[in-house]
């Protein structure tokens, strides 16, 4: 298995054999969950801290079952009434976490590179849970293992990215991870949320969804991010579902058997038709809930192999 990292900080760094042995792993470990396999033993003696400061319920759930499914002592940190809301910075925070010794360390932050500071201030591995408008890594995994499942392999296939691209680190986390694998990505959205210079990352760039839908094999579509937005940048929830929400009549410019996906949580009825999110048939939103716990216990699986040859090589060199 071929997995060199210290910490998950996004996709960039990755390498296609690196995503490829994540997503093997992450894979098996779903099959086993559904079998009701436990592997109580793969973190067993570490401890996981997960540091959230923005507001976050699938994520956080998710990487907190997935910690305790490999047997870690999780502990969540309520950063809202945090020291950090009384002026300390995150540098001391991240030294005072390192003074508690814990072995991975997961976070989300509203500053793109606040997660990267933090890694080079502690000794334990980061896993980067969403930082800023920067990366998502996890839910790229994760909706990578979702497309890998449904269409039985993950490259050389056409993917339509639709919505808010501009606030959206998971479409960038996304961007990366599908081009990686040699897919043709899309990116479908109203220019006003579309950020310039998007072709220069390899992708086609479309302001009108039917067009951008055509022959698509996946239609991922992202939400409506209202709290990042500090303007106008859509005339109106109505409006924005008639030209870019995702209902039946655009849906069939794709092909027959495309997937429909969600990062969630969905806004029904603004970025797409509750009858299309519902269609077992169509869409996999449902079972991408169910690969994020997958996707996170592998990658602190893998972390912790690493976290603990390094401590290993450490103490043979003192010895």
């Amino acid at each position: 298995m071929t997995f060199n990292a210290a910490h998950l900080l996004g996709i960039e760094h990755l390498h296609p054999t690196e995503i490829t042995t994540l997503l093997d792993l992450a894979d098996r470990y779903a099959e086993e969950s559904r079998q009701g396999i436990q592997h109580k033993d793969v973190l067993a003696g570490l401890t996981q801290i997960n540091m959230f400061f923005e507001n976050s319920t699938r994520t956080q759930s998710s990487f907190e079952l997935a910690g305790k499914r490999l047997g870690a002592d999780v502990m969540n940190m309520s950063m809202a009434t945090s020291s950090v809301k009384k002026g300390e910075t995150l540098i001391d925070t991240a030294l005072t976490l390192n003074a508690m010794h814990p072995d991975l360390l997961v976070v989300r932050h509203g500053a793109s590179g606040a997660v990267d500071l933090l890694a080079q201030k502690v000794n334990c591995a980061v896993l980067n849970a969403g930082d800023g408008r920067h990366e998502h890594p996890t839910q790229a995994l994760l909706d990578a293992l979702t497309i890998r499942r449904a269409k039985g392999r993950l490259h050389r296939l056409s993917i339509a990215i639709c919505g808010d691209i501009a606030h959206s680190r998971v479409a960038r986390s996304n961007i990366m991870l599908l081009g990686k694998m040699e897919n043709r990505v899309r990116l479908i959205a109203p220019p006003t949320l579309m950020p310039s210079g998007m072709q220069e990352f390899g992708v086609e760039v479309f302001e009108d969804m039917r067009e951008g839908l055509q022959d698509v094999d996946v239609v991922m579509m992202l939400r409506l991010q209202k709290e990042r937005m500090d303007g106008g940048f859509i005339p109106s929830e109505r409006e924005y579902f008639h030209r870019y929400g995702l209902d039946a009549e655009k849906l069939s410019y794709a092909k027959d058997d495309a997937i429909v996906m969600h990062p969630g949580p969905m806004n029904r009825g603004v970025e797409i038709d509750g009858t299309i999110a519902d269609d077992i048939n169509r869409s996999v939103i449902q079972t991408q809930v169910e690969m994020g716990v997958a996707v996170r216990m592998a990658a602190m699986d893998l972390l912790a192999r690493n976290l603990r040859a390094k401590r290993a090589a450490q103490t043979n060199v003192a010895v």
